[in-house]
Order: structure tokens, then sequence, then C-alpha cells
């Protein structure tokens, strides 16, 4: 069943930096811009990704959480933003929801190693409280300035699936008019011709109040996340 985490720095991960440090990152990017990238691949992009000013996430935020997985996955997962402990690692998908995806996964006989996994927003918005830092929702503009990034990650890895978790992961692919409510765990074809679908985020699963509302928000997320066995099998 799943449980409520508790979140504790990840090995290695880095120490949030000082507003001071944070302003003095990448002096030479203008603010409102970002470098182009030095070449085509995931690598250039990364690169480039990490010094994006584009929004104003990049002051708060300890670095930009860039994708990770297989330069030629079949599978794209679109995840909204960076938790705490991805904002500290540097790595998509290693928090308490991030865990539950894979335990997800790993129950549908699915590798999690064999996906590339990114989020729709590249840095981590959050809100201090005390000692702890709350995820804190993007806004519409901090998500359209950051688009850029994952159309041209799925444009570089070229899956045949791409699966989103999440509203905001949901209409960054899909477009502002999407009900995750009333479309999740259905096929779509975008305009490319690639086969999409939209669950919930697994952090929705977590946040329900009480054992049974979490087991049942479960069994309806991996139910979703079922539709990729058969791509799985197709393959």
């Amino acid at each position: 069943m799943p449980t409520r985490a508790t979140s504790t720095p990840p090995a290695g991960a880095r120490t949030p930096r000082t507003p001071r440090a944070r302003a003095q990152r990448f002096p030479e990017v203008p603010e409102g811009t970002a470098p182009e990238p030095a070449g085509r691949g995931l690598k250039a992009l990364r690169e480039a990704a990490a010094a994006c000013k584009r929004c104003d996430l990049w002051r708060p935020a300890t670095q930009t959480v860039f994708g990770k997985g297989p330069a030629r996955a079949r599978i794209v997962v679109v995840g909204e933003q960076p938790g705490d402990r991805e904002d500290l690692a540097g790595e998509p998908f290693i928090g308490p929801a991030g865990l539950l995806f894979r335990r997800a996964l790993d129950e549908l006989g699915i590798d999690a190693d064999t996906l590339y996994l990114t989020n729709a927003v590249k840095h981590f918005k959050f809100e201090p409280r005390g000692k702890r830092r709350i995820h804190k929702q993007p806004t519409p503009a901090e998500q359209k300035a950051c688009h850029l990034w994952l159309e041209r990650e799925i444009a570089t890895v070229k899956p045949e699936v791409v699966v989103c978790l999440g509203a905001i992961a949901a209409k960054a692919v899909f477009g502002a008019k999407f009900s995750l409510m009333k479309q999740h765990g259905r096929w779509q074809t975008l305009l490319d011709g690639r086969r999409a679908f939209a669950t919930m985020h697994p952090s929705w699963v977590l946040r329900q109040p009480g054992d049974e509302e979490r087991e049942l928000a479960y069994r309806g997320f991996r139910d979703d996340l079922a539709l990729l066995t058969a791509v799985d099998d197709a393959g």
C-alpha cells in the first residue's frame, strides 16, 4: 500500500545555493534568455538547459534538472516539475513520487531504465517553510518558458510513445483543453503521429488522505500505466 514518505537529502546531493551564489551563475547569459545548444544531441541540450534563464525559476533552484534515459528510448515519460530531492541531486524521478512510479512499473514488469524520464518544467519551484521547501505550482508563463526544452527532448529522442504524469505535463503535450480527470488512461494520437496517454501524477496518489483512498488511487494509477505493457509486447 502506498504510504506517505519523508524526504531526506540523497547521497551526493548539493547544498541549496544562497541567493547571492545563485545570482552569480552563468553571468554571460542575459535574463529572459537561454543559450542555444552547441549540437543536436541530448548532451548539447542538457548543457544549454543548465544555463537557462528564460523565466525566474533558475534563481531559487539549485540547478536545472534535465531528462535522463536512453537517447533512443521507445517511451518518454513527462512529469510536472522536479521536487526537493531532484533539485538537490540534479536527477528526475528520485523523490517519493518517483519511487512510487518506479514501484508501479516494477509491478507491471516494465524496466524503468529503458524509459526516458523528464519533466515539463526543469526547475524546482517552492516556498520555504522553516527548514523545508514546499512544492509550488509553476505559473502558465513559467511553464511556457520551459516548453521548448521538452519539445527538443522529444524531437531528439524520437519516441514511439509519450506518457504524461499530471495535469501540467498533459497540457504541455496535449494542449490547454485537455482534461486529465476525464481523459486519463486513454490512448491519444499527437499531431506528429505518436501515441500518447496521460495519468495522474504519483504525488497525487501520495496526497490522498487515508490508506484506503491511497490504495484505490494507486490501483487506478497503475491500471493507466498498464497501457505500456502493450508497447513492451509489441517490441
